[in-house]
């Protein structure tokens, strides 16, 4: 049932105008493994889908057909034969569809990727259904689905053949924000505080699929370690599995975020290259078009650069996770998790994974900043200085339209950030750097990303603006 489906509100009101439309439509819906792409679909046309199927996993196409064939028989009796072809398999779910009065029917093919199987001519049949039959009436509303996304991104979105042109709509479906895992966890029982839930998600990022793991008797350490550090947990064979369920030729794609892994603040497309071995072609093109589209890297220009500078940085929680801490199987233990909370690891580690989740909510910050109507760049900057003194990093920059740029630090604490007079220093030599080297005639504003708010001091005066933890929820 609709109510049911925590967030998503841009996806329910396009999918909402999809069904009232006045024509047939064809959607794909991508995003990785355990977004939830399937909930989303079953819940909201629970009452309007007439038909849906799932693709059996490592199967042949007669294997394939006959679950069709079975799954089928289940909306209608009067279909007797296992399809021979998937020519034959559509022709007969043209006819169950004919076959229903007068109303909008949703048709929903889940891993339509397992269905591919070679030899099988499953795109020419899709082509056929759709072109043939589907796209000439006003009734049908196909949905399509896959975790596979290379194969979704190649058959499908980017489609030269009979599917050219064909989709209506596509929807790529991205983990929850702060403000969904919150409302996830509430509905669940799991009681956290906001801090905590910050920590989850740098941990496993908003997948409602992990989320949905959390064991509300345990704390969150113990259920990290039930989960992530025991043989038997869950999501302790996760990564190969999530890498090799997305994408065709997993270990390039892996060999990527590896490299991106290395530098935190990101990596040029020629460095990614040198570094991984794949050259700068048509295959790394897609390599990162795919990484993006899932959510896994993001692109972003160095201020005062132009796009052929752009840099990609690793942004996938629960990947950045996996490398620093669960790819060496000496920390494979029991209590790993639990053992280093708190320590000089752990906060090493909450910073930088802070200072992404905070680009990854860069709406909440415009709110709190009072911009969230302002048009806004967001970058990130180095300065040209080979000194290591005068070497200056920023890992969130906002242009503004209003004249201004917001200059961001962000502190993961426990409680509220002092500025000490060593650190006024660095921040007033930061933003002096920042103003000399891009000779820009802006504003320039100091902000404050941080947990649990910024002690206010006699050297927090050359902070503009404050946003805390719950800004962004």
């Amino acid at each position: 049932m609709k109510e049911n489906i925590i967030g998503r509100e841009t996806e329910k009101d396009l999918l909402s105008r999809i069904y009232t439309s006045n024509s047939s439509e064809f959607v794909a819906i991508c995003g990785r493994r355990r977004v939830g792409k399937t909930f989303l679909i079953r819940e909201f046309f629970e009452e309007e889908m007439v038909f849906q199927c799932t693709g059996v996993a490592n199967a042949g196409t007669e294997a394939q057909l006959r679950s069709f064939y079975h799954t089928l028989h289940r909306y209608d009796i009067n279909v007797s034969d296992v399809p021979t072809s998937w020519i034959d398999a559509f022709e007969m779910l043209i006819s169950y569809l004919d076959s229903i009065p007068s109303k909008r029917k949703v048709v929903f093919i889940d891993e339509m990727p397992w269905m591919d199987t070679k030899g099988s001519q499953f795109i020419s049949a899709l082509e056929h259904f759709w072109n043939g039959w589907a796209s000439a009436r006003r009734d049908i509303v196909l949905i399509v689905c896959g975790s596979a996304t290379s194969w979704m991104m190649d058959k499908l979105i980017n489609n030269h053949g009979g599917l050219y042109g064909r989709l209506t709509h596509r929807i790529f479906l991205y983990p929850f924000t702060l403000g969904e895992t919150e409302q996830m966890l509430t509905s669940r029982g799991v009681s956290m505080s906001r801090y905590e839930i910050a920590e989850a998600y740098m941990i496993m990022g908003g997948i409602p699929y992990y989320l949905n793991m959390l064991d509300s008797r345990l704390s969150l350490a113990q259920n990290v370690d039930r989960l992530m550090f025991n043989p038997n947990g869950e999501l302790y064979n996760e990564f190969d599995m999530l890498y090799r369920s997305l994408f065709s030729n997993s270990e390039s794609y892996m060999k990527v975020v590896e490299c991106l892994n290395s530098k935190g603040y990101g990596m040029t497309r020629s460095e990614i290259a040198n570094a991984s071995g794949i050259k700068s072609g048509k295959t790394l093109t897609t390599i990162l078009s795919n990484l993006e589209s899932c959510g896994f890297i993001r692109k972003y220009i160095n201020y005062g650069c132009n796009e052929r500078k752009s840099l990609y940085q690793l942004i996938d929680f629960f990947t950045l996770f996996y490398f620093r801490f669960m790819r060496n199987s000496s920390f494979r233990n029991l209590q790993y998790w639990t053992s280093i909370q708190r320590t000089p690891k752990f906060y090493a580690w909450a910073g930088i994974s802070f200072e992404i989740l905070s680009a990854c909510h860069i709406a909440g910050i415009k709110r709190k900043l009072g911009i969230a109507g302002v048009a806004t760049s967001t970058y990130s900057w180095r300065s040209k200085s080979d000194d290591s003194d005068r070497a200056v990093q920023i890992d969130l920059v906002i242009e503004r339209a209003d004249n201004t740029i917001d200059i961001c630090e962000m502190k993961f604490t426990e409680q509220e950030y002092a500025i000490t007079k060593d650190y006024d220093h660095i921040l007033r030599q930061k933003v002096g750097t920042f103003i000399e080297e891009t000779k820009t005639r802006k504003s320039v504003h100091l902000v404050f990303v941080t947990s649990c708010g910024l002690r206010h001091n006699m050297y927090s005066g050359s902070v503009q603006a404050e946003v805390v933890l719950d800004d962004l929820f």
